[in-house]
């Protein structure tokens, strides 16, 4: 047994965010995300307010709340994939976001598609298919479901099963 298979499954999936963002995109990295909350069903996480991720007005930067939607949106898709040891390319199309309220403290992002995520998943594999559909991400005071909105984003995901590829 590994050492990382000993790890709680947070601290894999926080642990996996630091190294993808080292990696691969140094934004994510930059930004300090946190994950506190990652099933097949729900995904939370939580861009820390500061330095790091304000603008001139003291508030978020827009650009810090696209990247806290964009790991919302994927780490579920991750999580599946990986529980279920799947290669799929993943990939966001488009986005959509209505500002609602400047951010100035923690902000939290929160998705609960999973169970459209999972149906991607299989269709992409079923079909051979890229598969694209929206997926909801909100980005609140709280991680707590009745807690007021920030922001709410649309994000196409666009999904393909690559294990078959030569």
């Amino acid at each position: 047994m590994s050492l990382i298979s000993k790890l709680s499954p947070l601290t894999q999936a926080n642990l996996f965010l630091q190294v993808f963002g080292f990696t691969k995109v140094p934004m994510i990295f930059y930004c300090r995300p946190r994950v506190l909350e990652l099933n097949e069903k729900r995904a939370v996480i939580k861009i820390p307010y500061g330095r790091r991720t304000k603008n001139h007005l003291n508030s978020m930067y827009f650009g810090a709340l696209c990247v806290g939607s964009d790991i919302a949106g994927g780490m579920i898709a991750m999580y599946i994939m990986n529980k279920k040891k799947l290669k799929l390319s993943l990939a966001f199309k488009d986005l959509k976001v209505e500002f609602l309220k400047r951010p100035e403290t923690d902000v939290y992002f929160t998705c609960e598609d999973g169970d459209k995520i999972s149906e991607m998943i299989r269709k992409s594999i079923e079909t051979g298919e890229r598969i694209n559909e929206p997926v909801f991400i909100k980005a609140s005071i709280s991680p707590e479901p009745n807690a007021e909105a920030y922001a709410t984003f649309v994000l196409t995901l666009s999904l393909k099963d690559v294990s078959k590829r030569k």
